[in-house]
């Protein structure tokens, strides 16, 4: 058992009403984590509630409970869990709008699997951050094993949903044999995974102008270093567009990694004021995505990583200074 499930066991039964908190990016994991502890704390007696600063993404709203996330820290809670993020450099809208106090004044755990990041979360009680774990996902069901706390069905469910989203439904290679074993202990649990396919499946379906708009993103893609980095970027106006009906990420992302000799895809979206996001995946055995995110003051894991910049420097600079840090971890 690792050391850190006890105290973390410690800091829930001490608490009452407990926050869970997901980054300003959320995804199938860590949406998924957050809703399987919210059936995992309230069977244990705890009022747990959901947090995160940004809007679930309409792609992520097959899952069940999703309305219940609000974009507004509650006032009063005994301890807080952030899930799948370990970096305050993804929860920029709660620390520059000063609500970190309130997490840094209670007992706060950290649950991730993306392993070391330039700046950790410095207030947190407890950090679990386990890099053999293919998710969150995995590494709260583990937890829960370990320390014997009831799973449903439901919360179960939603861990599998966690563990497809970051595994690629179990095709990338943060799929290990323990992940298998897991999947396979929730189905016996009776967790329906078609069923699950299917609600992503239909969520996941676009308007004709979605189609259209990734034609566009298709058409503009750029290739370097003889194909094996795939990079496109998104202004602010498109943003405004189309991200209420699809995240232009996604839309675009997977395609650019199924290109032939393609090994890193970078997404890069260009906000007003300055700011600049970059989401970047990774085919092995090109395993550096989160050494480039690194560079730039972000963090992820090696398939799957992200940053943000907003020193001033324009849209072209980050950009060419992307390809070759792509270029040196590439060689």
């Amino acid at each position: 058992m690792k050391p850190e499930y006890d105290k973390i066991a410690s800091i829930i039964n001490e608490a009452k009403t407990i926050v869970i908190l997901q980054a300003d990016n959320p995804d199938a994991d860590s949406l998924g984590s957050a809703l399987a502890l919210e059936q995992i704390l309230h069977d244990m007696g705890k009022d747990p509630l959901l947090y995160c600063a940004i809007d679930m993404p309409s792609y992520l709203r097959y899952l069940s409970g999703w309305d219940r996330v609000s974009s507004s820290l509650p006032s009063h809670f005994d301890a807080s869990i952030i899930v799948d993020c370990s970096t305050p450099v993804l929860l920029e809208r709660l620390f520059s709008s000063g609500r970190q106090q309130q997490l840094i004044s209670k007992p706060c755990i950290v649950l991730d699997h993306h392993g070391s990041v330039a700046e950790p979360i410095s207030f947190a009680s407890i950090v679990l951050n386990d890099v053999g774990a293919s998710s969150t996902g995995e590494l709260i069901y583990s937890l829960c094993q370990a320390k014997n706390w009831q799973m449903s069905v439901g919360a179960l469910g939603f861990l599998m949903t966690a563990i497809l989203g970051d595994t690629q439904g179990l095709s990338n290679s943060l799929t290990v044999a323990n992940t298998y074993r897991v999947l396979a202990d929730m189905i016996d649990a009776g967790v329906d995974r078609p069923s699950i396919e299917e609600a992503r499946r239909k969520a996941s379906k676009m308007p004709e102008v979605i189609l259209r708009y990734k034609a566009r993103l298709i058409e503009r893609s750029e290739f370097y270093i003889d194909g094996r980095l795939a990079v496109v970027t998104i202004p602010q106006n498109e943003i405004n567009e189309f991200s209420p009906l699809y995240n232009p990420g996604p839309l675009i992302q997977n395609d650019l990694l199924m290109t032939e000799n393609v090994g890193i895809s970078v997404v890069i979206k260009s906000y007003d004021g300055g700011r600049i996001t970059a989401a970047i995946r990774g085919n092995a055995p090109n395993t550096v995505c989160d050494k480039l995110a690194e560079h730039f003051g972000g963090g992820g894991h090696k398939l799957s990583s992200g940053f943000k910049v907003q020193d001033g420097r324009s849209l072209q600079q980050v950009k060419s200074e992307c390809i070759k840090i792509a270029t040196e971890l590439l060689a």
